[in-house]
């Protein structure tokens, strides 16, 4: 009765494949726990760079003077400036290739715009799967190596002639580490997961919503017929 029961003695003193189990969750929660800072951080700094774009196309600038400070790099480098950017260039194209049609104009812009606006959203959302996988594996993973524990420790049980609460304990907590491994890795996984999720939705929403506005912005830009006019109305506030 007097054996160590505590975390650290019950971990050395697991079977390999135990073991094993338990260094692969701790390996796994602290890279989930390594992309949930660099998430949080990420899109914060998307979320900032965005309302400083918003700012600035807000502000009574030309359309013809944001693209230009888009092209040279100056400016937020948001992913919204740069859905401005591929749309305005579209738009701009088929204005200089003498493309008179107002749904032509703004299909095209749209489009180019959409296409930006998904490869925006990977980058976004690059290894937000990894947490799913994390916390929707994990608790399996501890629940093998509990299962295999508790397996081990009846093993050795079965050549002792008398087993009592001393000698089934030890297996048993070594065994259900595994388990408390597993639900340590997954929980952190899935709240972060589903935090995650809600701001990129919102962001997402966001720059949907700005892609309405500049269309709208580009149908009244798409009536003069001269290409050099297509910039010089600036956008007024909502």
């Amino acid at each position: 009765m007097n054996q160590d029961l505590s975390i650290i003695a019950l971990v050395l003193h697991a079977s390999a494949v135990v073991q094993i189990v338990l260094a692969l969750l701790l390996v796994v929660s602290l890279a989930s726990w390594s992309v949930i800072f660099s998430k949080l951080i990420g899109l914060k700094r998307v979320r900032t760079d965005n309302d400083e774009f918003d700012r600035e196309f807000w502000a009574g600038r030309t359309l013809q003077e944001l693209y230009q400070d888009a092209q040279r790099g100056e400016g937020p480098p948001s992913p919204q400036e740069r859905i401005f950017a591929a749309g305005m260039r579209e738009f701009m194209k088929l204005r200089e290739r003498r493309v008179a049609d107002v749904p032509t104009l703004l299909d095209g812009a749209r489009r180019a715009m959409r296409a930006s606006f998904h490869r925006e959203m990977d980058v976004i959302e690059a290894r937000l799967d990894f947490l799913g996988s994390v916390g929707s594996v994990s608790p399996y993973i501890g629940l093998f190596g509990t299962v295999w524990g508790i397996m081990h420790a009846f093993t050795g049980l079965s050549n002792m002639q008398q087993v009592t609460l001393a000698t089934v304990a030890p297996g048993i907590a070594e065994a259900l580490v595994a388990t408390a491994i597993g639900l340590f890795a997954a929980i952190p996984a899935v709240l972060a997961y589903n935090r995650l999720a809600r701001d990129i939705d919102r962001i997402a929403i966001q720059m949907e919503s700005f892609m309405e506005e500049f269309s709208n912005i580009l149908a009244r830009n798409a009536a003069p017929a001269n290409p050099a006019d297509a910039g010089r109305s600036a956008p007024q506030g909502r």
